[in-house]
């Protein structure tokens, strides 16, 4: 059997003897590292390094909530101990003695294939591995019926996963599947029943900004291509809308609001608009999201009109690829979605102060406000919106 002889003078080293100095310090790092080349270090290798107790030096290396309180100082000492000599936590033997793994189980429908949402995941992996979480995910496609989903989350909960979220690609209303713990995040959808914690985008805000931009543009006119599945998001969207109107004197005109498919070709219901009398025509058009402006734009073409020269048009999401690359880019509200998936994390592992920078929750739903991104899409209005061009097509 090989063996490895220890100088008795490196054992008898006691935490009273470490201290923090500058010489110190370069022999704690010599320490550390001498030992790391001899086998793997353990926590309590890790405590005798920098000084502290092996309790201690759990709470800091496992991120417990003990109701002790680290200094930072020694926080700080702690991590550095860990981190020269290499160490690293034993997760088979944590798990087995809490029967909980550090992962989070992130169930979706689609966010983890789609663009659009994949913000959310990213930010939310970010801060899991920030926390020494690892982020496991499970894609279920879109309309999963919910035994499909409690299957997954059985299997989840099989292997020790001791938190979870659940992700929806757009904010809507869903039925929480059975065997989710009380503790889970909804990511932008809401739980009916109002159990579960939800964190949304808050849509209403974000329509109320872009249609006050119009407003303050001169437009009076001001047509809504809307969803017409009716979810949550529309539902607020439009409130928003209507909340700016009549904070600037202005009439909601129903005959102005279209139910339309929310893709690009729903955009196309604007040509309906646009071939009205002149007196009745909109100057502008607040799109329920990036991709009705995007038929908008092209209905607005057919008919000989130009954006925002003859017709403002204004978006919502901000998606990539098309709000920026559309010509002229176009104005519209940038969803949270980073912001969202790194205060669910935040949420499901209990962290102090995470809801400290955002407004108080209304019941268990968290609304996180949006950004209004100012591009090329608006202009002032024209009298005669593009009644020659119009008259001629």
């Amino acid at each position: 059997m090989f063996r490895i002889r220890v100088p008795a003078e490196r054992l008898d080293r006691s935490p009273a003897t470490m201290s923090c100095g500058p010489r110190e310090g370069h022999a704690l790092s010599q320490e550390v590292k001498w030992l790391s080349t001899i086998r793997r270090p353990t926590l309590k290798d890790v405590a005798q390094a920098a000084g502290v107790s092996t309790t201690t030096a759990s709470v800091v290396l496992n991120d417990r909530r003990d109701g002790v309180r680290v200094p930072d100082a020694t926080r700080h000492r702690v991590q550095r101990a860990a981190e020269d000599l290499g160490y690293r936590p034993n997760i088979l033997a944590r798990s087995l003695r809490t029967q909980k793994t550090r992962t989070i189980g992130f169930v979706s429908d689609e966010v983890t294939t789609t663009p659009f949402a994949v913000g959310m995941l990213a930010a939310a992996q970010d801060e899991a591995s920030r926390h020494g979480y690892l982020l496991f995910v499970v894609n279920l496609g879109p309309n999963a019926p919910l035994a499909l989903q409690e299957q997954a989350i059985d299997q989840l909960t099989q292997h020790q996963v001791g938190h979870f979220i659940y992700g929806c690609m757009y904010h809507r209303l869903v039925d929480p599947p059975l065997g989710l713990p009380a503790d889970t995040v909804f990511l932008n959808c809401e739980a009916n029943g109002g159990r579960h914690r939800s964190i949304v985008p808050d849509d209403r805000q974000g329509a109320y900004e872009v249609a006050a931009e119009l407003i303050k543009a001169g437009h009076r006119r001001i047509a809504f291509l809307d969803d017409h599945r009716h979810p949550p998001a529309s539902r607020l969207r439009f409130d928003g809308f209507r909340a700016a109107l009549a904070e600037h004197g202005l009439d909601y005109e129903p005959a102005l609001h279209l139910k339309t498919t929310p893709f690009v070709r729903g955009g196309l219901v604007l040509s309906d608009l646009i071939d009205l009398p002149a007196e009745q025509r909109p100057t502008a058009v607040f799109c329920y999201n990036d991709r009705i402006a995007m038929g908008a734009y092209r209905a607005a073409r057919t008919r000989g009109l130009r954006v925002p020269d003859d017709l403002s048009i204004v978006g919502f999401d901000d998606q990539e690829f098309i709000a920026s690359e559309l010509d002229p880019p176009l104005t519209t509200v940038r969803l949270p979605h980073r912001e969202m998936g790194q205060l669910a994390i935040q949420l499901v592992l209990d962290e102090p102060g995470a809801l400290d920078d955002v407004p108080a929750p209304k019941g268990n739903v968290i609304r996180i406000a949006g950004e209004l991104v100012r591009r090329d899409s608006v202009a002032k209005p024209h009298s005669d919106l593009g009644q020659s061009d119009a008259s001629s097509s």
